[in-house]
Formats: structure tokens, C-alpha cells, sequence
């Protein structure tokens, strides 16, 4: 009995080895190239729940602002240009009169002064409405940002005119209508904006994520489904040393909070999945609202390892984007000492 047992924490003892160097991370070659810091909406405002999402009015729960840019505004994209970041996320909306607008929900409600699906209006309405109009930290007692959205709406033609030539486009797709990966590329080719020259990206729902892969093959597209699909089928079967079929050529999305659970992370993974194709973004922590959680305190990038040459999303480009790009920033002394601030209070929140 005795020799049996032996055996077998033998074998076990030499499992766990075999399992150890198969995932070793520092046994692999540190990949190259270096990160990348995806500016969500641009520098947006932050709701003061990172549970709060797509379906609920982020505006109505912003934190008191450190600034007065409005999510997926010309004004947003461009100083996130200056602030370093070289990719911008953008909501598009389809308009009643076949527009394409830059606007994150798929109601009026709740930002601006208008009211209904933003489907039931022209570009010509979107445009005057107040863009800043329902922002509020104090349960709308105050409305800090009213007044300076105005004209904010845009179609997408006028917004490409406020990105520098130098930032890459991360298109976001408002609906499940495959329809729109069409109207998106009828307007990236009216302003002559080659998205595979540029490596823009695009994420949505399947269809339009589908289509959009016909139209542009040498493109970047996910659903944010399948790249979290893919993660959860990697930490079940990754200590196989194999990626799953859900991996190749595809996204895998890893929250910053949980990157202990993937087998060989990070050069280990990194290689595997640059072998088939594959991209990795780090999200911040899993929320129940966002389709991508992204960072929103400064220390989470001294989280993720510094051989990372993948991409990273970012809620508060505000505050996250002078910690990797120092030379960038443009606040006054006074406007960082109120982040830092503002900082402490959402620390203690979390």
C-alpha cells in the first residue's frame, strides 16, 4: 500500500512540475513591441458605480466632474489625442434619416434634453440638442455640464474632423442590425478613412461584427461576447498548453483583478496567442453593465505586467493616461491636485 501511494504522489509530484514548465511564464521570450491605452468615449466623465451600464443612466451618477468634456464629443477624442492616448473609442448611433452619429445610448433621456430613441430623429435634431444636458453628481440638485453640450451630436463626418491623424478609431456598434457595418463603411469611404490602413477597430454585437469582417477582412473586429467566451474556455483548458478554438484569430478579454487565473500569463499566453492571431485587451475589474470595463485608478496599470504589449481599457483618461504618458499632461496644478483627490474618494469606494 505504502509503495502504491508513493507512486502515485510521485506522479502527482511530476504532473504539477510537467504543469509548472509547460505555463512558466519566464521561460518564454518577452514578447516586443509595447502597450497600447484604449481611451473609452474619450475622456468621458465617470459614473460613481462601475456596476451602472449600458442600460442605465450613467449620466444621472457621474462623480462631481474634474473637467467639462462630454463623452463621444469632438472636443473628448481630441484632448485624449493630446493627453498621449493613440486610440479612441466611439459610440455610433444609426439616425431616422439613415446618419450615422457619434452618442452612446440608444435613448435621449438621460444626457441630453431630448427625449425618445435617438432612432426616431434626423441628424439635423441630434444636433441641436444639448449634449452635457443631464449631467449630474448630486441626484439633480446641480447640472454642471448643462449648457455645454450644445451642437455637441455629430455625424460621424464631422467627428473624424476633430481626431488627429495619428489616433486609431475603435468603432463601437449601437445595434445588433448588420446594416450598420454597412452605413459605417459608406461613410469611412466618403471621407477616404481606409480602416485597415489606419488598424482601426470595431466591436459590437455578432451581426454587425460580422459583416463589418466581409467588408474589411484585414480588420480588427471582436464582439465583446465571444472574447470573454474565449477567456473562460482558456482558464478551463489553458493548463493543456493548447488554446481553445474560441482563441484563434480572436480577442481575449482578461480583467485586471483576475489575471492569476490564466495558465502561463503573461509571455507564455501572450505567444500563444500571437501564434494564431490573436489579441489580448485588459479590462478593469468584470462589470455587470459595460460591454468592456476599463481602468479608473492609476495604480491598476502597475498591476498588469510590464511585458504586456497588448491593449488596455480606459474609463478615466483623465486621470490614467499622464501616469504612462507624463510628458502629455496638460492639467494645471490645481486640476491634478483635485484628481488626486477625487482619486482617494473612489478608492474608498471600491
Amino acid at each position: 500500500m505504502k509503495i502504491w501511494l508513493t507512486r502515485l504522489g510521485f506522479l502527482a509530484a511530476l504532473g504539477f512540475v510537467a504543469l509548472t514548465v509547460v505555463n512558466a511564464s519566464w521561460l518564454a521570450k518577452a514578447p516586443g513591441g509595447s502597450v497600447k491605452l484604449v481611451a473609452q468615449r474619450g475622456v468621458a466623465q465617470v459614473a460613481h458605480d462601475t456596476r451602472l451600464g449600458p442600460d442605465n443612466c450613467t449620466a444621472a451618477a457621474i462623480e462631481p466632474p474634474l473637467h467639462d468634456f462630454i463623452d463621444n464629443t469632438g472636443p473628448s477624442a481630441k484632448h485624449a489625442g493630446i493627453l498621449g492616448m493613440r486610440l479612441i473609442e466611439i459610440d455610433l448611433a444609426m439616425t431616422k434619416d439613415g446618419d450615422l452619429a457619434v452618442f452612446g445610448d440608444t435613448s435621449l433621456d438621460c444626457r441630453t434634453d431630448g427625449s425618445g430613441p435617438v432612432g426616431s430623429k434626423t441628424m439635423e435634431e441630434l444636433g441641436a440638442l444639448d449634449a452635457g444636458y443631464g449631467y449630474t453628481a448630486d441626484s439633480g440638485k446641480t447640472f454642471p455640464l448643462r449648457g455645454k453640450g450644445v451642437g455637441a451630436i455629430r455625424p460621424l463626418e464631422r467627428f473624424l474632423q476633430s481626431v488627429s491623424s495619428t489616433n486609431r478609431l475603435v468603432f463601437n456598434f449601437g445595434s445588433d442590425d448588420h446594416t450598420e457595418a454597412d452605413l459605417l463603411a459608406t461613410k469611412l469611404k466618403l471621407v477616404g478613412r481606409d480602416p485597415e490602413k489606419r488598424t482601426d477597430v470595431f466591436f459590437g454585437d455578432a451581426a454587425p461584427v460580422a459583416r463589418i469582417k466581409e467588408i474589411y477582412p484585414e480588420a480588427w473586429a471582436f464582439s465583446p461576447e465571444a472574447a470573454k467566451q474565449c477567456a473562460s474556455d482558456y482558464v478551463l483548458t489553458g493548463w493543456t498548453s493548447f488554446l481553445p478554438e474560441s482563441c484563434k484569430g480572436g480577442t481575449m478579454i482578461i480583467p485586471v483583478d483576475e489575471q492569476w487565473k490564466f495558465w502561463g500569463w503573461p509571455n507564455k499566453l501572450i505567444a500563444r496567442m500571437a501564434e494564431f492571431g490573436g489579441t489580448i485587451i485588459v479590462s478593469g475589474p468584470e462589470s455587470a453593465g459595460e460591454p468592456i470595463a476599463g481602468l479608473t485608478l492609476p495604480e491598476q496599470l502597475g498591476d498588469i505586467p510590464r511585458d504586456f504589449n497588448g491593449y488596455i481599457w480606459v474609463d478615466d483618461t483623465w486621470a490614467i493616461a499622464p501616469a504612462l504618458y507624463p510628458s502629455s499632461d496638460r492639467r494645471s496644478k490645481d486640476e491634478i491636485a483635485a484628481t488626486n483627490a477625487a482619486l482617494e474618494k473612489r478608492r474608498e469606494r471600491q
